[in-house]
């Protein structure tokens, strides 16, 4: 066959695969899978906060461990309302601890999805998940990105999948939320967490000073429309 006949019939079979592609093709896939606990490498994607930052005496720390069924991640600790004696910050009380990814290598394009779900085994708290967005909200030029949070209550003893809407996040900044109607881009994701406070939360959730520990299996991105 000669060149000028093989790039003929190359663009001829490209047209044709063209021509026999079903909507379904052009459609992203009905879920898109963003972490997995099931690899101790997924701890270098993490990282800890806490108010001990601050001056405050809670702590927590991520593992990732075999529970009996197959590798997990755990995120546990303990949660104090209490402050060091020489702190030198000025916070009136502690009680928070958090996990958080690391900033992805570019962005996550979630804007063909609806809502993020979570796999979850708790102790009856409510926990907050947090996306982070490019700062667009905020001033230019602040380092600080864009937040927006929602509750995610997780029923203890069980594994329980929660599934929360994007529209239910709300924009915050530095745990407040913003009065303001400001609508997330979900095409520019940098990163993701989860926190728990020791005070608020849905009614009847579990709260106060104390341990705290909930195990995760994956977190992904649905589509439910």
């Amino acid at each position: 066959m000669s060149r000028f006949r093989a790039l003929w019939q190359a663009s001829l079979n490209a047209t044709k695969r063209a021509l026999t592609w079903n909507v379904e093709d052009l459609i992203p896939p009905s879920e898109k899978s963003i972490f997995n606990f099931n690899s101790k490498e997924e701890l270098k994607r993490w990282h800890l906060y806490s108010d001990s930052e601050y001056g405050g005496l809670s702590s927590a720390s991520l593992e990732i461990n075999d529970a009996g069924n197959g590798l997990k991640g755990i995120f546990s600790g303990h949660l104090s309302l209490d402050l060091a004696e020489d702190s030198k910050w000025n916070i009136k009380r502690g009680g928070f601890c958090g996990m958080r990814s690391k900033k992805f290598d570019g962005f996550i394009d979630l804007d063909a999805y609806d809502t993020i779900a979570l796999k979850l085994k708790g102790d009856g708290r409510c926990y907050i998940s947090t996306i982070y967005t490019e700062n667009w909200v905020n001033s230019p030029g602040q380092p600080e990105d864009n937040s927006w949070q929602a509750f995610v209550f997780v029923p203890k003893d069980n594994w329980y999948i929660a599934k929360i809407p994007l529209a239910r996040y709300l924009p915050t900044w530095r745990g407040n939320v913003i009065d303001a109607s400001l609508e997330m881009n979900p095409s520019r994701i940098l990163g993701m967490s989860l926190s728990v406070n020791a005070e608020g939360g849905f009614p009847g959730a579990k709260s106060g000073p104390g341990d705290f520990r909930v195990e995760l299996e994956w977190i992904k991105a649905l589509r439910t429309e």
